[in-house]
């Protein structure tokens, strides 16, 4: 059911000529170890200016609005969570505009699926998101992808965790270099 509803709001998102990119779970799974996931995470090359062309977007599809004042919720969160009707399925439509975030947009690896291109943030990037958000599932997905992937750009990941480490207040690099260590 994942794949389906992918390959529908790729679909949708490039006819509305909206950048995207799959983060998050959904985005793990093409790079790093397999695991449980519940919803799909969206990151949007707009901002929250959009709105209307998003929710034109997603009013196409079989999709609810889950949050009832969708509008305030988006510019407190960024994000307009949605529902696909028959599974229950959730998805995250994250805004964005930062110069961090377009760039990901833009190094966006595109797969296949079924004949649809679908746009997935890179595996560099799944780092740098993973390493800002510093859970435990986010540190065990980041190993994986490490442990999997071959050629990634480090100084890239090292330079965009390095612009973050005062927003987080957390030494992203020295962390992240600790992980790859006791990979090793």
């Amino acid at each position: 059911m994942f794949k389906e509803i992918l390959i529908d709001i790729s679909r949708r998102l490039q006819k509305s000529q909206i950048p995207y990119i799959v983060v998050g779970g959904q985005a793990v799974l093409l790079y790093g170890d397999p695991r449980m996931t519940r919803d799909i995470d969206i990151t949007l090359g707009v901002d929250i200016d959009q709105l209307a062309r998003v929710t034109d977007a997603v009013n196409e599809l079989p999709f609810s609005i889950l949050a009832r004042d969708f509008e305030a919720f988006v510019r407190s969160t960024r994000v307009l969570p949605i529902e696909h009707r028959e599974s229950g399925i959730r998805i995250d439509l994250i805004f964005s505009f930062s110069p961090y975030e377009q760039l990901a947009i833009a190094r966006a690896h595109i797969m296949d699926l079924d004949g649809t291109s679908v746009s997935y943030a890179s595996p560099e990037d799944i780092i740098v998101h993973k390493m800002v958000a510093g859970r435990p599932r986010d540190l065990e997905d980041i190993k994986g992808i490490l442990i999997r992937q071959t050629g990634l750009d480090q100084e890239y990941v090292r330079q965009w965790l390095s612009s973050f480490e005062d927003v987080v207040g957390r030494k992203l690099v020295e962390e992240y270099s600790t992980m790859k260590e006791a990979l090793k």
